[in-house]
């Protein structure tokens, strides 16, 4: 971060969980508050972003919202701006960004919002002015958002390229032996990792489907994460018979050891920004089994990093895991291709240095516009 001048700058992220999506903005707070910016965070109390923001050091504006169109919430936080002002706005989620259309900025501030998701824009006229008219800048995490951006109507010269990114270190090969202990993995087990919502956009049926195919009871599945298909896709791993080769481990708050006990990991995905778990799964130096969709072919190589099969297609699912199961060496070397591309693209210090780019940017064309 080349510009020793430092920026005040203000996110707003009230979601309560703690996504992938916050792990992003935990991870830009703590770089940016490492190069000496003055930083505050709009967040829930309740939630779990604001106590580990807090411990970093960042100072926490409370906000609690109700739904997209709060205005209740969107006046405290014009209120607190006006009391406090900043040089940088950065809206991190949906419900963040709804809230620009109700907030008055001050001349020399700028608005930056993020978009993670790579399907359409939902809204119509009201989505495009949020995103061509309410900030003055859309952060998109992948070609693939930014293409279903701009298929939505917005403005492609506002939009700008910033990669999520990973802590290399939290993720690279940790102790396997230990981590399959604790899930009383034996050492022949042949494990894939999946990590992710448990929601259709993610395909966790696909894959059961796949594992369908796959007659050997060697070869088990682990699960990590929680959603509103929960209950169906226990019934459907039952129905297929593979209870015994599936497990649901719910919400991990540390998927460290998960990866460390994997030989891989699956992103079956219908949808995808980027792929955060594929890049997780990458810095660990595991081969990723992904579709491709979205943003995965940005993170993972076909045949360099891990394979591509197309979205849905559970026949090609299992062929491809089938594949990297019965070559060692095959998997090795795009685990490590995915360890060497993980560290070199998707860094956590890369992407603050491509946002902290744009803010840079936009404070300076504001600075000019008032010469």
């Amino acid at each position: 971060m080349s510009d020793p001048r430092p920026l005040a700058i203000l996110h707003v992220d009230p979601e309560r969980s703690l996504g992938g999506g916050e792990q992003q903005v935990l991870g830009l707070l703590a770089q940016l508050h490492a190069g000496g910016h003055h930083q505050t965070l709009a967040a829930d109390p309740r939630g779990a972003l604001a106590p580990r923001a807090a411990a970093l050091g960042i100072p926490i504006a409370p906000l609690a919202i109700r739904s997209h169109a709060d205005v209740c919430a969107a006046r405290r936080l014009a209120r607190w701006m006006a009391r406090n002002p900043c040089e940088i706005v950065h809206f991190h989620t949906a419900r963040a960004h709804a809230m620009s259309l109700f907030l008055r900025v001050r001349a020399e501030t700028a608005r930056v919002a993020t978009r993670r998701m790579d399907y359409p824009l939902r809204g119509g006229r009201y989505a495009r002015r949020l995103y061509n008219r309410e900030v003055d800048a859309v952060i998109a995490i992948s070609e693939g958002v930014r293409a279903a951006l701009v298929a939505s109507g917005i403005d492609a010269a506002r939009i700008h390229l910033v990669p999520s990114g990973v802590e290399a270190a939290r993720f690279a090969a940790g102790p396997r032996a230990a981590a399959r202990a604790r899930l009383a993995l034996g050492d022949r087990t042949w494990v894939l990792a999946v990590v992710g919502a448990l929601e259709e956009r993610k395909g966790h049926d696909v894959l059961l489907d796949a594992l369908a195919r796959d007659p050997d009871p060697g070869h088990v599945v682990l699960i990590a994460g929680d959603g509103t298909r929960a209950p169906a896709l226990r019934a459907r791993a039952a129905a297929l018979g593979l209870a015994d080769r599936v497990r649901f481990l719910g919400r991990v708050e540390d998927v460290a050891p998960l990866l460390a006990a994997a030989d891989a990991l699956v992103m079956p995905s219908r949808r995808e920004g980027l792929g955060v778990a594929a890049l997780e799964a990458m810095a660990a130096g595991l081969p990723v089994v992904a579709s491709r969709v979205g943003g995965l072919p940005e993170a993972v190589v076909d045949g360099e990093t891990g394979l591509l099969v197309p979205p849905g297609d559970a026949a090609a699912l299992a062929a491809a895991l089938a594949r990297l199961a019965a070559d060692p060496a095959l998997a090795g070397r795009l685990g490590a291709g995915g360890a060497a591309r993980a560290a070199a693209r998707f860094s956590m210090a890369a992407m603050a240095e491509g946002t902290l780019a744009v803010y840079r940017r936009l404070a300076a064309a504001r600075t000019k516009g008032r010469a």
